[in-house]
């Protein structure tokens, strides 16, 4: 893809040879190479830590070992499977891009980059991961862990104007011929076990010859955080027999089509649920990437489930089945411990 320079060379080649006695083969999804289990890695490692995505992972591919087996699964049972990864909308673009891989690639996974990248949820790094882990082909990549390590190396300021261009020309440059199997999954790699954000272990990183950041210590306690915002919300739960009165969340925010109790803030509560026999309530809090949430539920038990008049999409669901459905954590840890 790129003519390299002895410099660019040097770069990828130190990054292949490192990954040969130290990258993480023991990875899951570096096992069984497929572009499909390529896709369902990296979509699920967006924004999310390599040892919080493993179990999903397994659990995932047991149950969808491959496209054909994907290909009939309703986006109920991708979001049931995703139940606790968080980032939903990940769920759903794997659904989406299922559905068009089946009514417009024949159910064959794409070979070319440039129909991999109008997929739902599939970046230009994303789809450089799928080119270059699965095909074998000469794509960039450009992940958190790969722009802090060209970053650091050349000095670029991540939040410059121009930055983000100034990186893809650098991952681009760097991006070798041959090796690139090594070289894409070396540099992942070293950016998650080395160039750590706080502390990189630069002794032991295999660009330090030449790193213009090298042993220099990253203070980033001291940087200005935003302040976290707090939403409460209120949750009425009818629970009778073992099943509980769940509502699809269909506006467009977080927990987006997963199964959640009546929200109060429809103020529709007298008009759909009954006197109870008995009511208690529930508090916890739960931290989502960019707010945090103060949840109250008002759980109702009832003798029996009973029908309601309502425009909103409902399920009473039976407690044994709630891993069949997509459920926020902590609705499902309620649910699952409530005696």
């Amino acid at each position: 893809m790129n003519n390299l320079n002895q410099n660019n060379k040097d770069f990828s080649d130190a990054v292949s040879n490192w990954f040969f006695t130290s990258g993480r083969n023991n990875l899951p999804w570096r096992k069984k190479i497929s572009p499909y289990r390529v896709w369902i890695s990296e979509i699920m490692l967006q924004q999310t830590k390599v040892n919080t995505v493993i179990p999903f992972f397994k659990k995932f591919i047991k149950k969808y070992p491959n496209l054909q087996s994907l290909s009939d699964a309703s986006e109920d049972d991708i979001l049931a499977l995703w139940s606790g990864l968080g980032f939903y909308k990940r769920a759903k673009n794997i659904f989406k891009t299922k559905e068009i891989i089946k009514n417009s690639f024949n159910n064959t996974f794409p070979k070319k980059f440039d129909e991999l990248i109008l997929l739902p949820g599939i970046g230009k790094s994303t789809a450089g991961a799928i080119m270059s882990i699965a095909y074998g082909k000469s794509f960039p990549i450009l992940d958190a862990n790969v722009k802090r390590v060209i970053s650091r190396f050349d000095n670029i300021d991540i939040k410059s104007k121009g930055a983000i261009k100034n990186l893809w020309e650098k991952a681009e440059a760097y991006t070798p011929n041959k090796n690139i199997f090594e070289y894409t999954q070396g540099i992942m790699d070293l950016g998650a076990t080395i160039c750590h954000s706080r502390s990189p272990s630069c002794v032991e990183c295999p660009l330090n010859y030449s790193c213009k950041n090298a042993y220099k210590k990253f203070d980033i306690s001291k940087r200005n955080k935003k302040q976290r915002l707090t939403k409460k919300i209120n949750f009425t739960l009818a629970h009778s027999n073992e099943t509980f009165l769940l509502f699809r969340k269909n506006d467009k925010s977080f927990w987006e089509s997963l199964w959640v109790p009546y929200d109060n803030k429809y103020n529709l509560k007298s008009d759909i649920f009954k006197q109870p026999e008995k009511s208690q309530v529930q508090n916890l809090s739960h931290a989502l990437s960019h707010i945090n949430l103060d949840i109250t539920v008002e759980i109702f038990d009832y003798k029996k489930p009973f029908k309601i008049e309502t425009n909103l999409e409902y399920q009473w669901i039976n407690k044994q089945k709630i891993n069949q459905f997509g459920l926020p954590k902590p609705i499902k840890f309620i649910i699952e411990n409530y005696v």
